[in-house]
């Protein structure tokens, strides 16, 4: 095209027409800046190991590595890499009784409502062990996961000591009414500290949903994937992963 434009000093866009070729082939393609090759190797490799992980957790996680990228420019990268969207989340309406009151207590604030809940899993002999999970609500950080083989209202208690040592007490603590939770030893010794409880309705536990949605991510990331040879090694890497987390 350009060889005949110079001869016959001709616009491009006659040229084009002449030859029966589109204008679009005789546009700059665009080169990808230098670093994007490493950018999506590092991507890739992070979807590879977080295979869960849509593109704004991996666009975290490459700029806690030190890139300086935004989420649209990893979201065009991944689609170009034919890399799975995970699908939105659908809207949830608030929970209303039967009697019109509205049950749902919303955290406000870091430290204003905590929640727990067990998840139980086995090692690779067959023998069950259980994590007691403990969660902010509000900033969604995982404060504590307590494995053992057995976890009581005992341990419910050392758990949270621990925790508000470190943290302070929270307003609120959100449980099902597991027997764990429900004991009489743990009722008084959080009110004792000045902490309240909010048990959820029996039977609803999607009245606990941050703590749930936790729970399912916890296993669908972490637990789905792993062998635990023994409980030690389930309690090393399951603080790894909290970490992490």
């Amino acid at each position: 095209i350009d060889r005949v434009r110079a001869e016959l000093n001709i616009s491009e866009r006659r040229a084009c027409r002449v030859l029966r070729q589109h204008r679009s082939t005789q546009r700059r393609v665009p080169i990808g800046r230098p670093d994007e090759d490493r950018l999506v190797a590092d991507m890739i490799e992070l979807t590879r190991q977080y295979g869960r992980y849509g593109y704004r957790r991996i666009a975290a996680l490459l700029r806690d590595a030190g890139w300086h990228v935004n989420d649209k420019r990893v979201e065009r990268l991944w689609r170009r890499e034919g890399l799975k969207v995970p699908m939105k989340q659908p809207k949830k309406g608030r929970l209303w009784l039967n009697d019109g009151s509205c049950i749902r207590l919303r955290p406000e604030h870091r430290d204003h409502v905590w929640s727990y809940d067990f998840v139980h899993c086995r090692t690779d002999d067959g023998k069950a062990f259980r994590t007691l999970n403990i969660i902010d609500e509000y900033s969604r950080e995982c404060l504590a996961i307590r494995v053992d083989r057995k976890l009581n209202s005992g341990n419910v208690i050392d758990a949270l000591s621990d925790l508000f040592i470190l943290r302070g007490v929270p307003a609120f603590i959100r449980s099902d009414n597991g027997p764990e939770f429900v004991a009489q030893a743990v009722q008084d010794w959080i009110k004792a500290v000045g902490a309240k409880t909010a048990y959820i309705e029996p039977g609803s536990p999607w009245e606990n949903g941050y703590c749930e949605s936790f729970n399912a991510r916890f296993r669908d990331e972490f637990l789905n994937g792993e062998i635990f040879y023994s409980l030690r090694e389930a309690q090393i890497l399951i603080e790894e992963w909290r970490k992490h987390f």
